[in-house]
This record gives structure tokens, C-alpha cells and sequence, in this order.
């Protein structure tokens, strides 16, 4: 059970926690939009990422989509993903060495996006863990 109640506004339960303050709410889920979608990194490549960081940042809903498919990965999704677990055991104290490899397989249009989608997938992963939010 969430700790709040959901509201009556959104589309996911993810988005009834957030809808009881609607600009929070269509904000968030405006740039997850845009964050989810084909970039100059595919949705499958942040699919994976999004199911890595799943796996260990405490949301029960998130982690219920599935654990990483790495049986599918290209190259440039394993460092993708390489470099999420890396920060998952760094939480944001990561070496340059680890931006080095990540710049040999990914342009910096490409590393900023995917550290755009790490930062707030994570945030919205922590918002699920704090809400309780289950599968």
C-alpha cells in the first residue's frame, strides 16, 4: 500500500502519486516523455539502463517491468549499461577514467543524454521507493 493516497489525476499510479500537484505532475511526466523516447541514444538502449537502475534503486513497480535483456545488448548498450552500474555503486562519485571509456563508444551528445536519463530515472525511481509504490 502507497503511503498516500493516489489522486484522481494521471494516467499511471506512478502519476496519481504525483497528480495531487498537476504541474508537478505534467512537468515530470513531460520530460520523461521526451527522455524515454528515440534521441541520439535509442529507447531500447535506455530501456536497459531504466531496467539496471530498477534493479537496485527500491522501487517495486518500476523493478516488476523486468530485469536487463543483456543476451540483446550491442555495443554500445553494454557500455550504456556498463557505466549505469558503475554509478550505481558510485552514486555520482565516478571517476574520469569511467567518462574516458564511456567517450569511445558514445559522442558527448550521447553522454549527456544518457546521464539526463541515469539522473532522472533514478529521481523517479526514489520518488516510487519513498511512495511505496508496488507493482
Amino acid at each position: 500500500m502507497t503511503r498516500i493516497k493516489e489522486s484522481n489525476r494521471g494516467g499511471t499510479p506512478f502519476q496519481r502519486l504525483l497528480g495531487h500537484n498537476t504541474e508537478i505532475m505534467n512537468g515530470w511526466s513531460s520530460l520523461g516523455e521526451v527522455l524515454e523516447e528515440d534521441g541520439f541514444l535509442s529507447s531500447r538502449l535506455k530501456e536497459q539502463v531504466r531496467r539496471t537502475l530498477a534493479q537496485e534503486n527500491g522501487c517495486a513497480y518500476c523493478k516488476a517491468k523486468g530485469k536487463p535483456e543483456s543476451g540483446t545488448y550491442d555495443e554500445k548498450t553494454a557500455i550504456s549499461v556498463g557505466f549505469t552500474e558503475v554509478f550505481l555503486k558510485q552514486r555520482g562519485n565516478i571517476a574520469q577514467s569511467s567518462f574516458d571509456v564511456l567517450k569511445e563508444y558514445l559522442t558527448d551528445e550521447e553522454v549527456s543524454e544518457l546521464c539526463a536519463f541515469i539522473a532522472f530515472t533514478t529521481a523517479s525511481q526514489y520518488f516510487g521507493a519513498l511512495m511505496k509504490l508496488e507493482a
